[in-house]
């Protein structure tokens, strides 16, 4: 009896022992369970962290990188980039500014004559850049073209010099100075091609004309765009495949280069909206280009003329005015001027185009708003043969038109 019962007890005991130590195994998994858990969790977390620790600080060099850059392209443009100083004889200036012009007894003196007491006046300025290291720079042309004004370019290190006027774009917003005599670095033009909405753009001008060489940074907001200028000295102008950027530009920078990171130009700014701050106009350095080379060759700018009006037409202009395409350049008159649409003696008149007409394509490529007539004639040289397919009611129909010089403004029509 008592080995039985020493054996119960025995199973007693093994049995707890066997259950305390499952619960303890139990106890163990799970808290090793935990841990891994934790220890997973921890884990992805501090991957996280990893991560997001790593993309602030490429973040960083990124900025760094890019900041570094504007620097280098600044300092390495900036010594070709002037400001343009513009002048005029007091007695020039309209009285309404100055109300003792009248007084001629204020220009006089018991010394010298009136013109000899008449001093230049400085009324305004722009930005300008060298193109040739013999002394040529472009600016736009509204800058320069008051033919009793007086010019001045300021270089970076404060010298001034005297410029001439070489020529004027009729089309575009362009002018050529020149400053003789003398060496000077020069900028690097970009390709047009090149440029991508969103990639950062540099703008340095003549602020206000009065803060000289001002530094100003943004996008590009937009490329292609068809941009209708107003100027009070000359009323409206269209700037056909315009840059628009949110880089800061201001009256007085006009003229200056719009720049890319690698330091080359791409665009002249041109152009701000008068409805709001952040958007400004560049016009494409292909037009640039294309005056340099005129310039270069002829001695003048040489622009190609058809010699019409048009206007290009759209999906929904073709429905309202019940046109058989709704593409195409549409000639049609100045409704403002009623000047005619086909210029009489210019090319197009002497090739038989007709007010109404609807210029489809020029040398097989189709015209539409993305291509317009202003972009096909732009590309091509005075003297050029060109075919045009040209839309006359239901009659579809091919002629060649040899593209003249354009000689004056008269014929800007």
């Amino acid at each position: 009896m008592i080995f039985m019962d020493d054996l119960k007890q025995q199973r007693t005991i093994l049995f707890i022992f066997l259950s305390l130590a499952g619960v303890v195994g139990l106890l163990t998994g799970a808290v090793g369970g935990a841990l891994s858990v934790l220890s997973l969790s921890d884990s992805a977390w501090l991957r996280e962290k990893i991560k997001f620790e790593s993309t602030t600080e490429q973040q960083i060099v990124n900025l760094m990188q890019e900041e570094s850059a504007t620097i280098d392209v600044v300092e390495h443009v900036t010594p070709a980039v002037v400001s343009i100083i513009v002048k005029k004889r007091l007695s020039d200036l309209p009285t309404a500014t100055f109300p003792f012009l009248d007084d001629v007894s204020f220009f006089s003196s018991s010394k010298g004559s009136i013109s000899e007491s008449d001093p230049w006046v400085e009324i305004g300025g722009g930005t300008g850049f060298f193109i040739t290291t013999d002394g040529l720079l472009v600016t736009n042309r509204h800058v320069v073209e008051d033919e009793k004004a007086q010019y001045t370019v300021m270089t970076n290190d404060g010298k001034e010099y005297v410029a001439e006027i070489v020529d004027l774009d009729p089309f575009y917003d362009i002018a050529v100075l020149k400053v003789l005599n003398q060496t000077f670095p020069t900028v690097v033009f970009g390709h047009a091609d090149s440029i991508r909405i969103g990639q950062t753009v540099i703008a340095i001008g003549n602020t206000l004309s009065e803060y000289r060489n001002t530094v100003t940074k943004g996008v590009v907001s937009g490329i292609n765009r068809r941009v209708s200028a107003y100027d009070f000295t000359r009323g409206g102008e269209i700037i056909e495949g315009a840059i628009q950027t949110d880089a800061a530009i201001n009256p007085g920078n006009s003229g200056g280069p719009l720049i890319n990171l690698k330091g080359e130009v791409i665009g002249m700014n041109t152009a701000i909206s008068a409805e709001g701050e952040g958007v400004g106009f560049a016009i494409p350095i292909e037009e640039v280009k294309q005056v340099v080379i005129s310039v270069e060759r002829f001695g003048h700018i040489v622009r190609p003329w058809l010699g019409v009006r048009f206007v290009m037409v759209t999906e929904t202009m073709a429905e309202e005015q019940h046109l058989p395409v709704d593409q195409g350049a549409w000639l049609v008159p100045d409704e403002k001027t009623s000047d005619p649409a086909v210029i009489p003696k210019s090319p197009a008149d002497i090739a038989g185009l007709k007010s109404g007409d609807i210029i489809l394509r020029v040398n097989e490529k189709e015209l539409d708003e993305e291509y317009t007539l202003a972009d096909a004639i732009r590309t091509l040289e005075a003297g050029d043969a060109v075919m045009i397919t040209v839309q006359r009611g239901e009659e579809i129909f091919d002629v060649q038109v040899t593209l003249t010089e354009f000689i004056d403004e008269e014929q800007k029509l």
